[in-house]
């Protein structure tokens, strides 16, 4: 039972953690489980998989956990961090029985239609006259249609938990755009909080009870500024009001819902039963004195057209025709006249209208709660869309024929004795539309306020933008408190501005924004074809979805452009924010299908042929020596990296260990994991790979042909100098560098040696001065003319000077060389100072003769001490180093060492030897020739073309360091290896003596192709 109870809450541990996406269990199992089984788990029928059954579920065991699967509502907690652990087992888990009309469509219904129907349809109808705004209407209706369509396509591609619009964005689109557009949405739901509450206090303080006013006006042009401080005034008090009822209790909002859903139910049918009535019984206004010849404002029944009456603020309205009595003469008796508050336009129209045709989320929010997602989101949503659609058009037409054009354009009733314009029309009473607008305008506002704090606590949780993790936490129930705090204030700012004619905008803005990127995902990931993209419903396509999109931003831009440009600024930084700052997470997203897509188009164009000489830049292949700890040895190599790329082009960093790779799988991951974390130090944008080979020779010589994909390989090496050569009795300390070199040859790659990289700037120096010298002996292609104007655009070297420096034979014209150099550097658009360096024959020295002679006296040395250890008994220190190498836990072959050749098996615990008469004769007469080999090499005679490469070195050598000696780096032509491996090792000396007294030096060799060019 112990073994059982822990396991029970490993799974339960399993369940509850996560990146912030949906908790679904892990379908493989711990090994502690099989563990706690007995033996008949392992069935007799599956005796062939018995080995994996340890992590590998079986299939009804499998099957058993998805069916037992809940959506949990966002912003809860599970039942198992409230209630004890017995107390939870024993409970079974409620199953969802909502269906689609009281989990979708009802819900959708309440969320649409709001105030904006009450209390502005018919003013725009006014305003705008029946074809423009059965053109907004149509336009805000169909773009909520397509996005309905394509939220339906994602939300029933798999289990939806509850979350809406943010869940499937983010999941689709990455944590970047989820991230995004999740805080779009949740500012347009506070938005939308305290645009309701707005409705509700205009209707309180201008229908219901208007001596409750706080302010007045003496002045009549004054009036609007003592109106919008009363809105405030009342506003603040019926948010704070909201926001104790949703702290104290969100449960007493969800049963007060259906109430609040019957008063806006009751008042549109009031609305359609006033205009069948007016058929016969034609309403008649009360109106004041207010318009000339009041006579004429009777309702008419006719179905009329009439045109467009966009009026700037402070017009007088009138019918046309009959103008009204002093109003174009004196302003004395303005105050008796009725005036357009607003300047109108049908953009600014279509932004207010907008946010009565939001709401569509509201179905898929409740996910968790319905029997069948999957068929109730799509019906139920795309019939409350059509339901509310065909109200507004109706609506439209029904104001717009039964009641005055002059009296709709009258917004708050004024010329029908301060009643609701609508309310005129409706029976059997004005009160019925008062009220039940102004109990839906505050449960509207409930829901909101009840809404948008568990949909910022779901981003917190998510742990994709730092800042907002303490919003993440509520009360111990689950309730997101510090979230309500936020969301009042925000709120509250709403409320502020007072105008709902100015916060309508603003909302339409965030939820347009929220509804292009749910069009976006739908497109994305149908062009995609992703494997997991099955949605059940097939009535989508990516046509749609890009209508939906043009229909978004169009009517964000129709609405207001400055708001669109705030708000997509807005979703801009939070983007950015998230991508340099935000954690991050692997969701599926379909932006990382969308890359991978343009990455292999581009990969596929790419393989067409080689890059042009114009394009041509360094694509590096760094290689990495690790120490046993599988730390970066010199780091130095990195930043030289990035400070060549500047974050352009592609750079591997690769590494080799020695070993196999069965073996070795651990430590090659940690080996990447190190070289990335000190990539990210280093700033390199790149990749790494790390290979397993037996010998690191041939490691290398894997990473050089198989680096890289398609036309994205690497042209350009970068290794480091094998340190120590010169005193390490064994030829594999240096061997592994040559056949590198001759590798990089033989591939037509370049390759570039950084010598003593331990002295190379960090990314933090600034060189303020110095020059960059360019040794330009031989012709490599114009690398070494690239290199320093590449290196020049980091923030190191970019106030270094360059200087190229060619060498002038006798039989050269120096001073033509130099003008034509000058020339020659003026077309590559290089600025850099020309000097041509005159070196004339002259015999060889004595100390060129002596340092020759050392050299292969050296080389001659340890051959024969290497012949002669061949023959001998390993020494007992060496069979001890070998026996500790082959128990060490890390076996990591260095990178310019060749210890893997030649390799001697490690010998047994003892060595048993038969010793014959020959055999002791023949290791006597080895011990007695040796000072007989001592005077060979000490009459031994330099090879003569040895001698002339060592004059060539010493000669150059002097020349650079004369004119070098203070450069910040010296860029010089690497001579290549010798044809014959037999004189390797002077091949090194030749360098070592090239390089001396030079504290940067970056050894340059072509891969055999031009790489700059003249041309445009």
């Amino acid at each position: 039972s112990i073994i059982f109870t822990v396991n029970h809450k490993c799974l339960s541990s399993l369940s509850s953690t996560g990146h912030g996406n949906h908790k679904e269990d892990s379908p493989f199992l711990k090994s502690a489980d099989a563990a706690s089984k007995n033996y008949d788990f392992y069935d007799r029928n599956l005796a062939l998989f018995e080995e994996e059954l340890d992590i590998r579920p079986k299939v009804s065991s499998l099957l058993s956990r998805l069916v037992n699967y809940t959506n949990i509502t966002q912003g809860a907690k599970e039942h198992e961090e409230e209630e004890s652990t017995e107390a939870s087992r024993s409970k079974t888990p409620k199953s969802p029985n909502m269906g689609t009309l009281m989990g979708v469509y009802l819900p959708c219904l309440q969320n649409i239609f709001g105030v904006i129907l009450f209390l502005r349809l018919t003013w725009i109808v006014g305003m705008a006259g029946i074809m423009q705004s059965l053109l907004i209407v149509l336009m805000c209706c169909s773009c909520t249609m397509l996005t309905a369509i394509s939220m339906s396509a994602i939300a029933t591609n798999g289990v939806v938990p509850a979350g809406g619009a943010y869940f499937m964005i983010s999941r689709s689109l990455g944590p970047e755009f989820g991230g995004a557009v999740g805080l779009c949405f949740y500012l347009g739901t506070t938005f939308a909080s305290a645009m309701y509450i707005l409705g509700a206090i205009e209707i309180f303080l201008k229908y219901l009870v208007p001596q409750a006013a706080i302010f007045h006006s003496t002045d009549p042009l004054g009036s609007d500024s003592a109106m919008l401080n009363n809105m405030r005034v009342y506003g603040s008090i019926c948010l704070t009001l909201m926001a104790v009822v949703v702290f104290v209790g969100v449960k007493y909002v969800n049963k007060l819902a259906s109430l609040f859903l019957t008063c806006v139910i009751i008042s549109i049918v009031s609305i359609y039963a006033g205009a069948f009535k007016s058929m016969t019984h034609p309403p008649e206004f009360p109106t004041v004195n207010t318009f000339p010849a009041a006579q004429h404002l009777n309702s008419s029944c006719i179905f009329c057209l009439f045109p467009v009456n966009y009026l700037p603020k402070g017009e007088i309205l009138e019918k046309a025709g009959l103008q009204s009595v002093d109003a174009h003469g004196t302003m004395d008796n303005f105050g008796m006249y009725v005036s357009a508050d607003i300047a109108t336009s049908f953009t600014l129209l279509v932004g207010i209208f907008f946010p009565s045709a939001t709401g569509i989320m509201a179905g898929s929010n409740r996910s968790g709660d319905l029997r069948d997602a999957q068929k109730s989101i799509p019906v139920g949503t795309i019939l409350a869309i059509t339901t509310t659609s065909l109200v507004y058009l109706s609506s439209v037409i029904l104001f717009g024929s039964c009641i005055e054009g002059v009296v709709l354009r009258d917004k708050f009733g004024d010329a029908v004795r301060k009643n609701l314009v609508v309310g005129t029309l409706s029976w059997p009473s004005p009160w019925v539309i008062v009220i039940g607008s102004f109990f839906s305008t505050v449960g509207a506002g409930l829901q909101s306020l009840t809404g948008a704090p568990r949909l910022l606590q779901a981003i917190a949780k998510d742990n994709i933008i730092p800042f907002l993790r303490v919003f993440g936490h509520g009360k111990s129930n689950g309730e997101p408190t510090w979230a309500l705090l936020l969301t009042g204030l925000i709120a509250e700012l709403g409320i502020l501005i007072a105008s709902l004619d100015m916060v309508a905008p603003i909302l339409s803005m965030f939820f347009l924004m929220c509804y292009l990127f749910v069009n976006l995902a739908c497109a994305v990931q149908t062009l995609l074809r992703t494997p997991n993209w099955r949605p059940r419903f097939k009535y989508y396509h990516w046509a749609l979805s890009f209508l939906g999109m043009s229909m978004c931003v169009a009517l964000m831009f129709i609405s207001s452009w400055y708001y669109a440009i705030v708000a997509m600024g807005i979703a801009g930084m939070i983007y950015k924010y998230i991508e340099y700052q935000g954690a991050e997470k692997e969701w599926g997203d379909g932006i990382r299908g969308l890359s991978l897509s343009a990455a292999r188009y581009a990969l596929l164009r790419l393989e067409v042929g080689p890059p042009h000489t114009k394009n041509w830049r360094p694509q590096l292949l760094v290689l990495l020596k690790l120490d046993e700890d599988l730390h970066v040895k010199y780091p130095r190599l990195l930043t030289f990296a990035s400070q060549l790329k500047a974050g352009k082009g592609l750079t591997i960093v690769g590494s080799v260990i020695q070993g196999n790779f069965l073996d070795s799988y651990g430590e090659m991951q940690a080996a990447e994991q190190a070289i990335k974390n000190m990539m990210e130090i280093e700033r390199v944008k790149g990749f790494c790979q790390v290979v397993v080979a037996s010998k690191v020779r041939e490691g290398i010589v894997h990473l050089i042909q198989s680096c890289g994909l398609g036309g994205m390989k690497h042209n350009t090496v970068v290794m480091g100098w094998p340190y120590g050569w010169r005193q390490s009795e064994d030829p594999r300390a240096w061997k592994t560098f040559i056949n590198t070199v001759r590798c990089t040859t033989a591939a037509h790659l370049a390759l570039m040696v950084p010598k003593n990289v331990s002295f190379y700037p960090s990314n933090h120096e600034r060189f303020t001065d110095g020059n960059i010298d360019v040794w330009w002996i031989v012709h490599d292609g114009g690398m070494l003319m690239l290199l320093p104007f590449l290196l020049k655009q980091h923030k190191v070297w970019r106030k270094c000077k360059m200087r190229i420096f060619t060498v002038a034979q006798m039989d050269d014209n120096s001073i033509q060389m130099k003008k034509d150099l000058a020339t020659f550097l003026y077309q590559l658009r290089i600025e850099a100072e020309v000097e041509v360096v005159e070196m004339h024959d002259s015999d060889i020295s004595a100390y060129t003769y002596e340092r020759t002679l050392m050299m292969e006296q050296r080389s001659q040395m340890l051959r024969q001490m290497r012949l002669s250890t061949g023959l001998q008994i390993l020494p007992c220190p060496l069979q001890a180093q070998l026996v500790k190498d082959r128990h060490s836990l890390v076996r990591m072959g260095s990178l310019y060492s060749d210890e893997e050749e030649e390799v001697v098996e490690a010998p047994p615990e003892k060595i048993q030897m038969t010793w014959t008469k020959e055999k002791c004769e023949a290791e006597r007469r080895n011990r007695n020739n040796a000072p007989e080999n001592f005077r060979e090499l000490m009459s031994l005679k330099p090879d003569q073309s040895n001698v002339r490469r060592m004059h060539t070195a010493v000669k150059l050598n002097e020349v650079i360091v004369n004119r070098s000696h203070d450069a910040r780096l010296v860029l010089l032509n690497m001579p290549g290896p010798p044809r014959n491996t037999d004189g390797d090792e002077n091949y090194m000396e030749f360098l070592e003596v090239l390089t001396e007294g030079l504290e940067r030096v970056l050894l340059v060799r072509g891969g055999g192709r031009e790489v700059i060019t003249i041309y445009s």
